[in-house]
């Protein structure tokens, strides 16, 4: 019986979620032949990739890689 309350604790729910048609395609298209077996699967793992980077706080660059962008902007005449 315990078994079966362990099971019960790790099971993870699902919500729903909207998108676009178009992007459904474009997904589809996408996962063909890579083993993965459905759009939501493809969604969750790309959100999971995304949500385990480390946060840079809002910022899209740092310090270094602003200054790196406007030296290259520098460098083409702007």
């Amino acid at each position: 019986m315990k078994r079966a309350k362990e099971k019960s604790e790790n099971k993870v729910e699902y919500g729903t979620i909207s998108l676009p048609l178009p992007l459904i395609k474009k997904i589809k298209s996408r996962i063909k032949g890579t083993g993965m077996n459905s759009v939501s699967a493809y969604v969750a793992f790309v959100l999971r990739q995304i949500l385990s980077e480390p946060s840079k706080k809002g910022e899209l660059l740092d310090k270094e890689e602003e200054e790196e962008v406007r030296r290259r902007l520098r460098s083409l005449g702007y």
